[in-house]
């Protein structure tokens, strides 16, 4: 196996032969911190840190007399979530599951509508692009720029093997597409069915920067909560980005 140093981090490529499909190669990757950003009107502790086992949520759901409409906002799509891969009753169970069962309408770049990812950047700046991307297409089509919008980070550690498109192979270009979806979450259906663990990719919004979208909630692992930011904008795309602290502001950027 050779492997190659990457920042901070030790990526492994595994000489490992693929399917007769041709799913991409795959990577085994050994990353402590990655970066991801997430509204912080989400609450960081729910009821999946209060319960033991994925068994234990039926009978509290009976027990409380919670309505379906209850469970949904809650734990959104949990069902959909084998229970082997459920992770319930440890700390940040609510964050890591949140991605899993509240995917957004229409999918994300390797993920459907009906089944969420865990995404996350390399470093903080290519986090920040993502986010700050996805935030403003959305204001955008409301027809709003006149807004404040708190985000908190969150750091995570990985430690598996992950399908790689990074390369340079022109056919990883169709997974990169800025404007369509069609062809990454073709080759995510692909890959799940194939149990992949998820996929390693470069940000189509910040030249140089990779991220990491991973199928299996249990592999997120180390999950902390980190920098609190502000994003404004003031009438323009470019929103003026603001770390929040106890004692001090300052922009980022």
């Amino acid at each position: 196996m050779a492997s190659t140093r990457s920042g901070d981090c030790l990526i492994a490529v595994a000489a490992v032969e693929t399917y007769a499909t041709m799913l991409p190669p795959l990577t085994e990757i050994r990353l402590p911190d990655t970066h991801r950003l997430i509204p912080s009107r989400y609450p960081p502790i729910g009821i999946l840190e209060a319960v033991a086992a994925p068994e234990d949520l039926e009978l509290m759901f009976a027990l409380e007399g919670w309505t379906n409409d209850r469970i949904s906002a809650e734990v959104g799509l949990i069902h959909t979530i084998p229970k082997d891969e459920s992770v319930i009753g440890k700390p940040q169970a609510t964050v890591i599951m949140a991605a899993f069962c509240h995917p957004k309408p229409g999918g994300g770049r390797f993920n459907g509508e009906n089944r969420g990812a865990w995404y996350a950047a390399f470093d903080l700046d290519t986090a920040h692009a993502e986010a700050i991307y996805h935030r403003t297409k959305e204001l955008v089509e409301i027809g709003v720029l006149e807004t404040r919008l708190e985000m908190r980070e969150y750091v995570a550690g990985f430690n598996s093997s992950f399908h790689d498109v990074r390369g340079v192979d022109k056919a990883f270009a169709l997974y990169h597409d800025p404007n369509s979806y069609t062809e990454s979450q073709a080759l995510a259906r692909q890959l799940l069915d194939a149990r992949s663990n998820g996929v390693l990719y470069r940000s189509v919004r910040r030249p140089g920067g990779q991220c990491i979208a991973c199928f299996r909630p249990k592999l997120v692992t180390n999950v902390r909560p980190s920098a609190h930011f502000e994003f404004r904008w003031e009438g323009r795309r470019e929103p003026i980005v603001t770390r929040l602290g106890p004692e001090s502001s300052r922009e980022v950027g």
